[in-house]
């Protein structure tokens, strides 16, 4: 029996012929245009996930094995509907981890080296270079609240420009190229030192509005705040609060809630608030570095009906 690997975006032909190399018995299905006669009972794995699919591969007669998410993130899953069918999930994670540290890397320089405020300046063709703020990088004490593939390949970069690099996890267990470690129980008195601190972390239910006001109001007046990970972990109206009361010196947001920030969303014209449109995670060579994933774990899915790399907790959500 044939079987489908039902994908939400289409890949170069090399893929599909090095997963039909693995297994004949598979057969890779973009899903665009699908007809009306598509059977569904002979999906087994799909790459990536479309809610409309729900209704067909969530049902008790479906085939449905394992979904291999394309992003790290996977909060917008039907996590327990997977767990009741006992689907295997495995993320994205690790793809992005060049691509997401390079631009906050970008955003770090742009705050420390006055670059914000001289685009704020070209806006108003306003020369004013004695009103432009700037530090040393090296000398910033940066937090990264996440400490994963990404949150590590952030921290090896900082620290080679000579930052002090200190990390959050949901334990404090030690981790590679940071300088110190901590729970995410110690947020606040985290925030109390640090003069950049960066989310990088999934959304679940304890990451939920994690930065509200108690947070803001434990930075310090001069410090900044850059979210690449998940637009709900921040309460908006408490970030809108602290950039309009100079609780914070800046912030720089990749992410929103919801997506798109609508047109008329105060956040637009906050006070010294960078806005990217979900950009960070773009990544050159994306294909190749997430069919090195897929293409490993259907080598295991086949072996064992198990997967090598990045298999998620559908309890946890990571």
């Amino acid at each position: 029996m044939l079987n489908y690997i039902l994908s939400t975006r289409p890949f170069r032909t090399q893929y599909a012929e090095k997963i039909n190399q693995l297994s004949s018995d598979y057969q890779f299905v973009y899903a665009e245009n699908l007809p009306e006669s598509f059977q569904w009972e002979k999906v087994v794995i799909t790459i990536g996930w479309n809610k409309e699919w729900a209704n067909n591969l969530l049902q008790p007669a479906a085939n449905l094995k394992w979904v291999q998410s394309i992003s790290a993130g996977v909060d917008y899953l039907p996590l327990k509907a997977f767990e009741q069918q006992k689907i295997l999930l495995s993320n994205g994670s690790g793809i992005h981890a060049q691509s997401i540290s390079d631009h906050v890397l970008g955003i770090l320089l742009m705050k420390t080296r006055g670059l914000f405020q001289s685009l704020l300046q070209q806006q108003t063709h306003d020369w004013q270079a004695k009103t432009i703020s700037y530090n040393n990088l090296s000398e910033q004490v940066i937090t990264i609240i996440g400490a994963g593939q990404i949150g590590q390949e952030l921290a090896r970069k900082l620290t080679l420009f000579g930052c002090t690099v200190n990390g959050i996890n949901t334990n404090g267990r030690a981790t590679l190229h940071f300088a110190k470690m901590s729970p995410l129980r110690d947020l606040y008195d985290c925030a109390k030192e640090s003069d950049f601190l960066i989310n990088i972390l999934p959304l679940t239910p304890e990451t939920h509005h994690l930065y509200d006001e108690r947070f803001f109001q434990a930075m310090k007046s001069t410090a900044s705040f850059i979210n690449v990970g998940r637009g709900p972990s921040v309460d908006n109206v408490a970030l809108l609060n602290a950039l309009k009361n100079n609780e914070l010196a800046f912030a720089s947001i990749d992410v929103a809630d919801p997506e798109p920030l609508p047109e008329e969303d105060p956040l637009w014209n906050a006070p010294n608030l960078f806005i990217t449109p979900h950009i960070s995670g773009l990544t050159a060579h994306f294909q190749e570095l997430f069919m090195n994933i897929f293409l490993e774990n259907f080598s295991s899915f086949l072996e064992n009906q198990k997967l090598s790399r990045n298999q998620v907790s559908l309890e946890s959500g990571y």
